[in-house]
Parts: C-alpha cells; structure tokens; sequence
C-alpha cells in the first residue's frame, strides 16, 4: 500500500523524500565521489567511461553528461550532492541554479536580491479551495 503524499501535490516542485532518495542513491553517491581531485581528474578525463562504473539508470548517466540538473532531480537526484558536478565543472551554486531555472546567472542573482521567486503558485494546488487537476 503506497503511502499517503499530500506534500507532492506542490507545482513545479520535486520532492526529496525516502523514495527519491532510494532512485537517485547511486546517482548521489557519484556524485560525492568527486569530492576526491582523483576522481574529478577521471571524470573530466572520460565522463562517459567514469559514469559507467556506476550502476545508475542509463537516464541518470544522460542527464548528468547532458548537465540537465532538473532531470537529476527528477530521477533522484539531490541538489546538494549535484552541486558536486557544477564545482569540478567549475561553476558556482549561483551559476548552477540560474541554469535551472532559465536564467542567467545575472538575472538569478537580482530575483534572489529582490527576495526570490514570487510565493504565487508555489502552494499545493489542493489548497485554499482550490481543486486539484
């Protein structure tokens, strides 16, 4: 019996819950092994090769050649550990997540000064009588 997850009803939103964390967990688990300047080296040196000693979804490996953050999200992936892949890219978090959300770096960091992305929308679509879709 699947387990009642209201909280997955939020729009736009991929929630990081036991279940992601059990899809994405060799996929995180790549991820912190380039915390090591030995296997950044081998990782620039041979994305591919390196990706496939680990037993991720094939998906997973595409989304990480591809630098499609949102879909590592998707399949499991957790933004802290995916941030390790935007450093040895050389790439800030600021720079990472301007990517995500289709801006640009500059452009990210004036909404975030202004207080960030409006709170519209962002709420559970079941919410304040509103029907879910």
């Amino acid at each position: 019996m699947p387990l009642d997850k209201p909280y997955l009803d939020v729009p736009g939103t991929t929630i990081f819950d036991a279940e992601q964390s059990r899809k994405g967990y060799h996929l995180n688990q790549f991820c912190m092994s380039l915390m090591k300047p030995e296997n950044r080296e081998r990782f620039k040196a041979n994305e591919r090769a390196y990706l496939d000693e680990w037993p991720m979804t094939e998906e997973q490996k595409q989304a990480v050649l591809a630098r499609d953050l949102n879909r590592c999200i998707e399949l499991g992936g957790n933004i802290y550990f995916l941030a390790k892949i935007g450093a040895t890219d050389g790439k800030s978090f600021q720079q990472m997540a301007g990517s995500m959300t289709g801006m640009s770096e500059e452009e990210y960091r004036k909404m975030m000064v202004a207080g960030g992305r409006s709170i519209e929308g962002n709420r559970y679509v079941g919410e304040q009588g509103r029907s879910k879709k």
